[in-house]
């Protein structure tokens, strides 16, 4: 039993869930020829790709010791899902800084090493990194702060 529960073939096993989902919701696209490529050929072939090597690394798993997994970590868990929910919550209503300051502030209180000061230098850089990607690199129109700019 305790092969089941390594990395490696938990790994494996999320590979083939994924190229089966994706199977499932791509069935209904036409998938053409190699030389004529319709809107789902590439999802479908991916999917092939992901549940080969799915089936590999459970394959290889089985048969060489891996690392057992590890509890899982509800903090990290939690306080992710928390930031990211307030960022969409917030990124209509507030814009684009105060949405990314409650998703690096309550994201970053999920680790172990909570440190302001890097949290804070986080917030700036990632805020002038976004503003310029978004807002002056491909010119999307997003509120940086509702109703200033």
């Amino acid at each position: 039993m305790a092969r089941f529960l390594t990395k490696d073939f938990l790994s494996g096993a999320m590979f083939i869930v994924f190229g089966l989902t994706a199977l499932y919701f791509g069935e209904k696209l036409a998938v053409g020829t190699a030389v004529r490529m319709g809107p789902g050929y590439v999802p479908r072939m991916l999917s092939y790709i992901l549940l080969g090597l799915g089936g590999l690394i459970i394959v290889f798993s089985l048969f060489s010791p891996g690392e057992a997994v590890e509890r899982l970590k509800w903090k990290p868990i939690t306080l992710v899902t928390i930031g990211i929910v307030c960022f969409a919550l917030l990124f209509e209503r507030a814009g684009l800084l105060p949405a990314l300051v409650a998703l690096i502030l309550i994201s970053s209180a999920g680790g172990e090493e909570f440190k302001l000061k890097e949290v804070i230098g986080n917030m700036i850089v990632l805020a002038i990194l976004c503003t310029i990607v978004f807002k002056v690199g491909l010119g999307m129109n997003i509120s940086i702060l509702r109703g200033v700019w």
